[in-house]
């Protein structure tokens, strides 16, 4: 469990949830008690242990491979708050999406925002949230390069999600991914400067390293 702070603001990361190795977030204002969760994992009992007596206002998803929700029922259960992802995501029953998120929402927790950013292409409804210097990139941007992708398509979009919605944002940006390390957005684009000056073959998908 790691902790980043700035004024009120206290995230809370914790890490190597489940059979995949999620990470789970609580993101705090600790002048209001109200708090958001983003992701759920199975091991999220660790997260809800964790609230004490913080109020969570919403349950964000970055995405809806199974891996991060697989403690809905309990998360939602034990918190009462309303889930939220992107209306474009295909994988969750739309019925447990209580709250669609739209690219560009703010979404208040205590005198904080926090801004979804659809970065589509690791799944279709994929969306990153960005408070303060914190950006929770799911599995959209990880250290040394993007999420897992299905397609040469699908990874061309989530390329230029990645260079149009994540890059303009400052340098300093702590990247909180969905699964291993932290990253920021200033070591991120240096990595992808090395992909963007070579050649790839035209399918190129999956597991793809910036610097590989």
């Amino acid at each position: 469990m790691n902790v980043h702070e700035d004024g009120d603001l206290r995230i809370t990361k914790f890490g190597d949830l489940g059979a995949y190795s999620n990470n789970a977030y609580i993101i705090a204002d600790t002048g209001s008690n109200e708090a958001l969760i983003v992701d759920m994992p199975t091991g999220s009992k660790a997260v809800l242990d964790a609230l004490g007596d913080l109020s969570v206002k919403a349950i964000l998803l970055t995405h809806t491979h199974p891996d991060h929700w697989g403690d809905y029922d309990l998360v939602k259960g034990a918190t009462g708050a309303p889930v939220r992802c992107n209306a474009a995501e295909q994988i969750m029953p739309a019925d447990k999406n209580d709250v669609p998120v739209s690219d560009g929402e703010e979404i208040s927790v205590g005198g904080r925002t926090v801004k979804a950013i659809y970065t589509p292409g690791h799944t279709p409804g994929s969306t990153c949230f960005l408070i303060g210097g914190y950006l929770f990139s799911g599995d959209t941007l990880f250290p040394g390069g993007p999420g897992r992708t299905n397609s040469n398509v699908d990874l061309k979009q989530s390329i230029e999600s990645i260079t149009t919605r994540l890059y303009p944002l400052p340098d300093d940006t702590v990247v909180l991914t969905g699964h291993g390390d932290d990253t920021t957005i200033g070591d991120s684009k240096k990595e992808y400067e090395v992909f963007a000056a070579n050649e790839h073959p035209a399918d190129l998908h999956g597991d793809v390293l910036w610097q590989s």
